[in-house]
């Protein structure tokens, strides 16, 4: 029993779907900036009306609206948390799903160590995520070159793109634990949707404030896309706060899933 591609070909569906999900909502976002583009004096003074409080919490930097690589900055927050649902839905389907059909004594009786069958678990989300991600960029590419009134750092581009990767894979971390962890999960996409959306609107709540530590409570505000646009870099602390995320997430889940009794029921 290959695990890994029968997990592939069980995540092939919702791949998809969610892949054409992500590309649609670039479509209509970056369909509207020729028309920000062309008349954006204007549009800079309808939103230097809003609150600073307000335009820091929905990551609106105004000055930079008026470049395709700035708009596509600004509207990523709103891309990165549609494939952050993505990853965490994966992520606590991966164990719970046995459990919900009943397939974990079955699994379970294969001649496969526990080790292994997380592994390849694991590594088939990574698999349906990278997938997402390159016809992502693919299609973020076309796009910012048929609504682009000026020449872009492709350089900045891709490092703006990937953080979408880098997002998810922390959110699909934080799934595989509660999965491992819970023993019965009943909903997975309403315990995916209210976790990611409460991280969310921590990242904008904190975002209001000067306190850069805040940041750490979210994994949206690992990546400020909008700092990212301008001076084409990661910010090492934050990067290496997803990535102990995540490693610390999956050092859990092992560490647990070897350990605990498995129930079908």
């Amino acid at each position: 029993m290959n695990i890994f591609l029968h997990e592939l070909k069980f995540y092939g569906k919702s791949t998809l779907i969610w892949s054409v999900s992500l590309v649609a909502l670039l479509v209509l976002f970056m369909s509207m900036y020729p028309s920000i583009a062309g008349d954006i004096d204007s549009f800079k003074k309808l939103l230097d009306g809003y609150p600073e409080a307000v335009r820091k919490a929905i990551g609106l930097e105004v000055e930079n609206l008026g470049s395709v690589l700035g708009f596509y900055a600004y509207i990523f927050l709103y891309l990165s948390l549609c494939g952050a649902i993505q990853g965490m839905n994966i992520g606590t389907s991966i164990i719970s799903k046995e459990i919900r059909d009943k397939t974990a004594d079955f699994l379970m009786t294969k001649p496969l160590s526990r080790f292994t069958i997380l592994t390849s678990k694991i590594l088939a989300a990574l698999t349906s995520l990278a997938a997402t991600n390159v016809l992502f960029l693919v299609a973020a590419n076309i796009m910012l070159d048929q609504v682009k009134s000026e020449e872009y750092s492709a350089v900045t581009f891709v490092m703006i793109t990937i953080t979408l990767f880098f997002v998810q894979l922390i959110f699909l971390a934080l799934g595989v634990v509660i999965s491992v962890i819970a023993r019965k999960i009943k909903s997975v996409l309403t315990l995916s949707l209210g976790t990611v959306f409460t991280f969310f609107i921590v990242g904008m709540l904190v975002s209001t404030g000067d306190d850069e530590t805040k940041r750490y409570l979210s994994p949206f505000k690992y990546f400020d896309t909008a700092a990212i646009s301008r001076s084409s870099s990661y910010e090492a602390s934050f990067l290496l706060a997803g990535a102990g995320v995540v490693l610390i997430s999956l050092l859990i889940s092992y560490f647990v899933y070897i350990r605990k009794d498995i129930h079908a029921v």
